[in-house]
């Protein structure tokens, strides 16, 4: 049956919605002359079909003799007049901004969308098809099964951050026919190392379809990290073993309900702050010609405000906007079944005209929805915007990239900074997160993620070398707050050597063992580099991907790993529900927090403020919360955590009581000890740069 328009369907859902006869097409396209909608055979011949309806300003028709597979996309034709914003152009292939699956991939050519004129940007009537995805229709039917999601509580969360693509491209046990794939991830080999690492939480770089940035394809690279998001609806097809013509939908599925089931949450990484289409002088691919006023944060009418940096921001503040924005993450929650989202630039989405506003429109939707304020909500806590670094100043609901927890450690083990800001970061940034009900599990704890070195690459290099990049070595920060000791990049000398992996070890201690919710950046549990590249988002290759061929030392580091993980699991003193208040559970005990200085005593306020000051113990307390009322924390091992940044030995008293009478080692990441008993007032030689953790043993 050849598709024809047998009524006027609705306005209501936005999109292509298969039917029993055909499909309903909605397109909110205010400000447009008309709408067409182009359906493409297997040969990549079109036909178009005017949708005959418009009803408050969205176009419609129902088309009946469409099925499952479809490829399609909309022209739409109107003013252009991009001094005030309106780019209408029915010479350009649109992609549907609902579309479940897009099938192809963005291809530059010069004639096609090169702007003429610079003052002008007169109208380029070039046709786009052959150069753009085609959206794809796609039935929502699959079986999930008992399905549930593993809801596991914040305060128990270990997040692991990794990409779909990298992981499995070269593990050798995932074939090869699926590595790289939503497919490679679920396979056996890469949940067992998650389930053996005691991670909880899979955190996913973008996933939504995404398309080469046009100055990325001139120098021949590839996005790699897909921050420049087209189909806020579609997994992105090249991640897909199985097809593109809707079989990227059901691979998606099969890999979230096969990590359900082996009990690990899945979060995506999700960028809903700009588009594809970048500034003025981008492509138009979809938003641009649909309706640019309506989906741009528009400065002039021509020019864009870019809060991002990355040449346009999504207007979330405009209704139709935020509509799909909520409609999208609903999908992926009911649909897609994923547990959580980590927003991109989060600030920038908290936008009301020009000033972040953490009561505006997107904040308080999210709030008031009764699925969405249910998952996992992190936000990355800054966008570049002025005023935008916003850490500590999202609602209750929200967890935050605690971006001054990474630099503080970084600082601090490196040996830049002394301990003033050190028992914040440790204890669960009560400074920033201690007030209007939040939890000491809204701080997302992280040394390293995948914008910037992994912990190899920090204890490796003094600066970036980003060459590979083609930018010169302009592109990535400068502040790395990283150090090489001794010499840029990979050494045989066997000082530098052990000096770095005492210090990976220390920083994935100190993370692991830090109140509030780590996040591990995939890799680092082996020491995975990247060669000194600070900004590997365009290097889909060796530069980027999980090498699982390990030297012996980064086995040992991995069962490091482990044990520390597990050490968190098992005890809840690393996992506080509450903020500390450093007083005693009961009388004459011990506080719930301590701060011991290397004389045995506690530290005195000239100490934590010294910045030579480069050795302190956390006492960690097992006898409870102090929180009237408070009834799930049962009583727990003591401990002692020394941390010891200073590049020379170091004698550590042990303290008496109330702390404890006897102390027995738990793991020193310098030097191996018996697990021997330690009275208090004994002496504990500290390695340059390491850490030590001791249980109280009495």
């Amino acid at each position: 049956m050849e598709p024809m328009i047998d009524g006027a369907g609705s306005w209501d859902p936005l999109g292509l919605t298969l039917d029993a006869t055909g499909a309903n097409v909605a397109l909110w396209a205010p400000g447009a002359t008309h709408v067409d909608l182009c359906l493409f055979d297997e040969a990549g011949r079109e036909r178009v079909i005017r949708l005959p309806e418009q009803t408050f300003g969205i176009f419609h028709g129902h088309i009946g003799g469409i099925s499952s597979g479809a490829a399609y996309g909309f022209r739409v034709d109107g003013p252009w007049e991009p001094s005030q914003g309106a780019r209408w152009n029915p010479h350009k292939l649109l992609m549907d901004p609902y579309a479940r699956a897009l099938d192809g991939d963005f291809r530059l050519d010069p004639a096609v969308f090169a702007h003429v004129g610079s003052d002008d940007l007169m109208r380029n009537d070039a046709d786009s098809a052959p150069f753009v995805p085609r959206s794809i229709a796609v039935t929502t039917s699959f079986d999930w099964y008992d399905d549930r999601p593993p809801q596991t509580p914040w305060t128990d969360t270990v997040i692991y951050e990794t990409h779909v693509r990298g992981i499995s491209m070269r593990h050798p046990q995932v074939p090869e026919n699926i590595r790289g794939t939503y497919a490679g991830l679920a396979h056996p080999a890469i949940i067992d190392h998650l389930l053996s690492l005691g991670v909880t939480s899979v955190e996913l770089l973008p996933t939504h379809h995404f398309v080469n940035e046009p100055h990325l394809l001139e120098l021949g690279l590839t996005n790699y990290w897909g921050y420049n998001t087209l189909g806020f609806f579609a997994p992105h097809a090249h991640y897909s073993a199985s097809g593109s013509r809707g079989e990227q939908v059901r691979e998606f599925k099969e890999m979230v309900r096969t990590l359900h089931s082996a009990g690990l949450e899945v979060i995506l990484d999700v960028v809903y702050n700009h588009t594809a289409e970048g500034n003025e002088l981008g492509p138009t691919l979809s938003f641009r010609g649909i309706c640019n006023p309506g989906y741009y944060r528009l400065s002039d009418g021509r020019h864009y405000m870019d809060y991002t940096g990355c040449g346009n921001t999504l207007d979330v503040s405009n209704p139709h906007v935020l509509q799909m924005v909520m409609d999208s993450l609903r999908y992926w929650v009911t649909e897609m079944h994923v547990d959580g989202f980590r927003f991109d630039l989060a600030s920038a989405l908290a936008r009301s005209f020009h000033d972040v506003d953490m009561l505006g429109t997107f904040m308080t939707t999210i709030q008031q929805d009764p699925i969405l304020r249910r998952v996992k909500l992190i936000a990355e806590p800054w966008d570049v915007g002025p005023g935008g670094y916003q850490v500590g100043e999202f609602p209750m609901l929200w967890a935050e990239w605690n971006g001054r927890y990474r630099d503080n450690i970084r600082d601090f083990w490196r040996g830049s900074a002394g301990v003033g800001e050190l028992g914040w970061r440790l204890s669960g940034s009560a400074d920033l997160y201690g007030g209007e009900g939040r939890r000491p599990y809204s701080s997302i704890n992280f040394i390293t993620a995948h914008d910037g070195f992994p912990m190899r690459d920090l204890t490796t290099y003094d600066h970036k070398h980003n060459e590979a990049n083609l930018e010169d070595n302009r592109d990535g920060t400068d502040d790395n707050r990283s150090a090489n000791y001794g010499h840029e990049g990979e050494t045989d000398d066997p000082v530098i050597t052990e000096t770095r992996q005492r210090q990976i070890r220390n920083m994935f201690a100190t993370l692991l063992l830090s109140t509030g919710v780590p996040m591990i950046l995939g890799g680092d549990e082996f020491g995975r580099t990247q060669g000194g590249n600070n900004n590997a988002y365009c290097q889909d290759n060796d530069t980027s991907w999980f090498d699982w061929d390990w030297d012996p030392w980064q086995s040992q580091m991995l069962d490091f790993a482990r044990m520390v993980v597990t050490l968190r699991r098992d005890h809840w003193v690393f996992r506080q529900r509450f903020f500390f208040d450093g007083r005693p559970v009961r009388d004459g005990g011990a506080p719930d927090l301590g701060w011991i200085g290397p004389d045995g005593n506690p530290l005195t306020n000239e100490e934590w403020n010294a910045p030579w000051t480069q050795t302190l113990g956390m006492y960690l307390s097992g006898e409870g919360h102090h929180v009237p009322g408070d009834l799930l924390a049962p009583t727990d091992d003591s401990f002692l955590f020394l941390v010891h940044a200073s590049d020379d030995e170091y004698d550590f008293v042990l303290p008496g009581e109330p702390f404890g009478s006897s102390y027995e080692v738990v793991f020193d990441t310098g030097t191996p000890r018996p697990a021997d008993r330690l009275s208090s007032g004994a002496t504990v030689r500290l390695t340059p740069r390491s850490c030590v953790l001791l249980r109280v043993a009495s």
